[in-house]
């Protein structure tokens, strides 16, 4: 029977947070006005971090950029991110843990709040096939600014995954079990939800959390 190994990205597998990053990236090359963006950037981060974000209103913003630049642009945008941001963030520690679960044999998933265009290059470093993130829209190969379907975030990620299995032709009855890893308080409906919660690196609140629930707590960046 399948078991599943499910992973969030931004701030478990890497030591910050790709879509903020994004916005800082894009700002500093000039292809977004960098003081609007910013402070925009910051505003939903804050959100984000207090558990209060609205993703809809969050999405539109950054999709926008997606919707307003050529596919052509936005992919060489993308390469010089990964290769600026992105790849020096990804440790070794990290890549070990997803590979120990692939050689076990479990079947890896990567269940990101952050927008499928901006993580797929960095789920593909890790060697996953599944990605699971908010997807933003596309008509005739074209960005159209919107979110497609439920965005994955909160308690949506338990219903992208939902969708996912089936398309295995599995569904939470039937895996043998589950293992997710998180740092995020944002996370804490998909944490319940897995037979093995992990809390990776967790912001207070879910520390907090983590240690009256008695769930592991893994400091996959410690630096001692």
């Amino acid at each position: 029977m399948t078991i599943l190994a499910i992973f969030d990205l931004d701030k478990t597998l890497i030591a910050n947070d790709s879509d903020y990053n994004w916005g800082v990236f894009l700002g500093r090359h000039g292809y977004v006005d960098a003081a609007h963006y910013q402070a925009q950037n910051e505003y939903f981060y804050e959100q984000y971090t207090r558990g209060t974000l609205d993703i809809f209103a969050y999405s539109e913003f950054v999709f926008k950029v997606l919707a307003d630049t050529p596919i052509a642009t936005l992919l060489q945008w993308r390469e010089q991110f990964m290769q600026e941001m992105i790849l020096p963030l990804i440790q070794p520690q990290a890549m070990a843990l997803v590979q120990k679960h692939m050689d076990i044999g479990h079947q890896c998933v990567l269940v990101s709040a952050t927008n499928t265009f901006v993580i797929e290059p960095i789920a593909r470093h890790f060697g996953f096939e599944h990605i699971i993130g908010t997807t933003p829209e596309q008509i005739n190969g074209q960005f159209t600014g919107k979110v497609a379907g439920t965005p994955s975030f909160q308690a949506g990620k338990i219903a992208r995954l939902e969708q996912w299995l089936a398309t295995q032709n599995l569904s939470w009855d039937t895996v043998k079990g589950s293992f997710f890893y998180s740092d995020s308080i944002n996370d804490l409906p998909l944490l319940e939800h897995a037979t093995f919660p992990i809390v990776c690196n967790p912001d207070a609140r879910l520390r907090e959390i983590a240690r009256a629930r008695h769930w592991p707590i893994l400091e996959l960046f410690a630096t001692h």
